[in-house]
This record gives C-alpha cells, sequence and structure tokens, in this order.
C-alpha cells in the first residue's frame, strides 16, 4: 500500500469510527457506523446515524400544506429506518391494495370449457413444451375470443385457432380448427419443389378478418425459405 492509501483508510476510520458516548446505552452501538452501510442492512433497529432533514424542500413543502401532511395517498416516511424496513412496510401496503381486486376477480372468473390437447408423463422433468405462441384476439363485431397457438412435437407445421363467444352460453361453430402450411405455397416459391414443409415461427391477427404468419422451411439446410403469409379466417 502507498502512504496515500494508508492516509486515506486513516481518514476514512477518524470519520466514521470515533468513539460515540451517546451511543454507549445501545447493545453493540459502540461507533459510528459507515453512513451508506447502515440503510441497506435488513434489521428493524433504528439508523445509528439518521439523515439530517434540516431545510429539505419536500419535507418544508408538505410541514406547511394543510392538505398534504395528513393525506393518505402519501407513503409515510420513517427518517430513523433502514430501506429494508420501508421496503416491508410498501410492499405491505400494496398487497393489501391488491388483495380486494384480487378476491373479487377471482371469484368472478369460472371454467367455461376444458379441452384435452395432448398428453404427457408424469415425470416434470421429461415433459417437453409442446404449447408455444399463445396470441389473444377479441372481435367485438362478431363478440368472439381467438387463440392463436402451436403445438410442437407430431405437429410442427399445423397452428390452432381456438375460438370461443364472449357470451359463455353460447357456442360457435368449428370452436377449435387447425391450419396446416403444406406444399400450397411452392408454386409461389418453386415450382419445382413438391416436398416442402414449413413451420410457423409466429403468428398475430392482423384485423378481424385476417392472420399474419410468419413461416419457415422445415427443412435442416442454409438459406431456408421464410415466408409472411396474410391468411383469411374465412
Amino acid at each position: 500500500m502507498t502512504q496515500k492509501d494508508i492516509t486515506f483508510v486513516a481518514d476514512f476510520l477518524t470519520e466514521h469510527f470515533n468513539e460515540a458516548p451517546e451511543l454507549y446505552n445501545r447493545k453493540g452501538k459502540y461507533f459510528n457506523v459507515e453512513r451508506v452501510g447502515q440503510y441497506l442492512k435488513d434489521e428493524d433497529d433504528d439508523l445509528v446515524s439518521p439523515p439530517n432533514t434540516e431545510g429539505n424542500q419536500w419535507f418544508n413543502f408538505l410541514k406547511n400544506s394543510t392538505h398534504l401532511k395528513e393525506s393518505p395517498l402519501l407513503f409515510p416516511y420513517y427518517p430513523e429506518k433502514s430501506l429494508h424496513f420501508v421496503k416491508r412496510q410498501m410492499e405491505g401496503v400494496i398487497d393489501q391494495c391488491l388483495q380486494k381486486p384480487a378476491d373479487v376477480i377471482g371469484k368472478s372468473v369460472h371454467q367455461a370449457v376444458c379441452m384435452s390437447l395432448y398428453k404427457t408423463s408424469e415425470s416434470e422433468d421429461s415433459t417437453p413444451q409442446l404449447f408455444k405462441l399463445p396470441f389473444l384476439w377479441n372481435d367485438k363485431t362478431s363478440n368472439i375470443h381467438y387463440v392463436l397457438f402451436t403445438m410442437l412435437e407430431n405437429s410442427i407445421s399445423k397452428i390452432y385457432i381456438l375460438r370461443r363467444h364472449t357470451d359463455t352460453s353460447r357456442s360457435v361453430s368449428n370452436g377449435i380448427l387447425a391450419v396446416e402450411f403444406g406444399s400450397f405455397l411452392n408454386s409461389s416459391i418453386n415450382e419445382s419443389s413438391d416436398s416442402r414443409c414449413y413451420s410457423c415461427l409466429d403468428a398475430h391477427f392482423y384485423d378481424d378478418e385476417t392472420v399474419t404468419v410468419v413461416l419457415k422451411e422445415s427443412v435442416e439446410q442454409e438459406g431456408k425459405e421464410r415466408v409472411l403469409a396474410q391468411l383469411p379466417l374465412s
């Protein structure tokens, strides 16, 4: 260490670890701790060196404001506590705010229909991810919910469209159907190929009548074809 390093450490110790007789009655608190570290301790004890808020414009503004002084909209300030304490207090308030909406929403949700899409083994470790790309769309004109998704493994070239009426008591025809991307695309891309298969990279509703899909050629080779297709729901 250089003499400059030693001087720096000595100055730090002199500034922050002077004996503090007024703290002797606190268990284990005989010295002023480093002022940043005290805020990060996960303790409920008061800070050893609380900040000086004298002259703070915000506190002066609140103190002189009749309406804001006791406002329930302002989170209370704890000048004697660490950030961990304040964080726990704030989390408690947020949880309390969210509990009532969660209860109300939870009681209003019920299962309208149950469809078995696939079966997996009982071992979670060996369960592959078979459900991909869920995209939701609400057609307000016809009051129908749509869900676009793909199933991996055996049906990689298909995209599934699930639709339900917003009124759960009503049903719609073709509640779930699959669209397979096969050789019908070949005439516009490569006249000589009749064995190309495409899988869906992404799919979104363009509007109430049209679905946009991004397809890629499934064969393992360089320069795979990418296709942007607009599919009418009809």
